[in-house]
């Protein structure tokens, strides 16, 4: 299986340094990283690792859904995911990642609810990222046309 790389240059401390973060393996860009922009409320043009971390969750959850949906017998229309990564006070001291919402709107034919919940819940489960944030709760909101299923 490949291995995929970024990298990061920083200079200066955490509270005025800044770095840029380079996508390496794919060559796809390099974006702005700096801690003040990281614990704003607006990150003003700078990433964070929570944004890119929510991009990963979501690109592997969208993946794991699909194969999970395929599985059950659902035939794709459209998947919509989103991941909210939030970032907050460790009661040990610093900071920790305090949970993530995935959330995902699915059109999908050939299925009815309960197995579009029960497909939602197993990617969740199942996503390699999922896996390895087992440490940070993972709440889900998942819907199927009209009907809204919370797990």
């Amino acid at each position: 299986m490949p291995t995929r790389t970024a990298r990061t240059a920083w200079t200066g401390t955490l509270e005025a340094g800044e770095g840029q973060v380079e996508l390496t393996s794919s060559g796809l860009g390099t974006y702005d990283v700096s801690f003040p922009k990281r614990s704003a409320d607006s990150a003003n043009g700078f990433t964070s690792p929570e944004e890119l971390l929510a991009a990963a969750h979501s690109a592997c959850y969208s993946m794991q859904l699909s194969a999970e949906l395929g599985a059950g017998g659902g035939t794709i229309e459209a998947l919509d995911v989103s991941a909210d990564v939030t970032l907050g006070a460790d009661p040990a001291g610093g900071f920790r990642l305090t949970g993530i919402h995935l959330t995902v709107r699915g059109e999908v034919t050939g299925m009815d609810s309960e197995s579009f919940l029960a497909a939602a819940n197993a990617a969740k489960e199942n996503c390699p990222v999922s896996k390895a944030l087992t440490g940070v709760e993972i709440t889900l909101d998942a819907k199927l046309e009209d009907e809204l299923l919370e797990a």
